[in-house]
């Protein structure tokens, strides 16, 4: 009985042993940069000197998505992603000064630490945005009832307006139009291929898509003489 005792230990302790290193083996770990987009590549880079005074104002979702009485939350999330994006676009090209207010209080206090009184600039003009359309589908093809491939595309779209709106007056003193569509694909031959699940980083990629395009519109309109700002 001993004997059998010390086999079948001799038999189950290497078994122990070679599953753990095995299921070890399954855990990787990397990382990697990613590389993004460099400005002067995307945005269109004003050849004006002029710096125009400008405030982020309202920045609505109006399209039908997380809109409707199935909406999870009355917060407007895309609608406050796009101001962050349109903030970052008009600094980057060049011809706006773009004057932060939503982050008032945050100032004010480091105001206080370093004993200096604020000097708050106006705005000019203040820039107000929609989002018009917004949504996405998937679409999909099949070669030869699809013993031969298969294709899936997730395709994302936007539609935005934008408007400079006058301080003085609240006259709309220009407007742009912007529209962007991004696709994800994959494809299968013979069953041999990638698959892709849902990609929520779509959303905000066809977003920016759109309003970058918007604000190089806007830009185009002073570089052009169509839109003369004053300071």
């Amino acid at each position: 009985m001993k004997l059998k005792n010390n086999t079948l230990r001799n038999i189950i302790l290497p078994c122990t042993l070679v599953c753990a290193f095995m299921f070890e083996g399954c855990a990787t770990e990397s990382h990697q940069v990613v590389q993004l987009e460099q400005a002067n590549a995307s945005v269109y880079k004003s050849t004006n000197s002029i710096k125009v005074p400008v405030s982020i104002g309202l920045f609505a979702n109006h399209s039908d998505f997380q809109n409707g009485i199935f909406a999870n939350s009355s917060v407007d999330k895309l609608g406050s992603q796009a101001q962050t994006i349109l903030t970052t676009y008009l600094q980057q090209a060049g011809c706006y000064m773009v004057l932060d207010r939503a982050n008032m209080n945050a100032l004010k206090t480091e105001s206080g630490f370093s004993k200096k009184k604020q000097n708050i600039r106006g705005a000019r003009y203040v820039i107000t945005g929609d989002i018009v359309e917004y949504g996405r589908k998937n679409v999909g093809d099949r070669q030869l009832f699809g013993i031969l491939g298969r294709g899936k595309s997730q395709v994302a779209y936007s539609k935005v307006n934008i408007n400079i709106v006058d301080v003085e007056t609240s006259a709309v003193v220009c407007s742009a139009e912007g529209a962007g569509e991004y696709a994800l694909s994959t494809r299968e031959v013979l069953g041999f291929g990638g698959t892709a699940g849902y990609d929520a980083t779509l959303n905000g990629k066809v977003l920016s898509l759109s309003i970058r395009d918007a604000v190089n519109k806007l830009t185009e309109s002073i570089d052009n003489g169509t839109f003369v700002p004053e300071n």
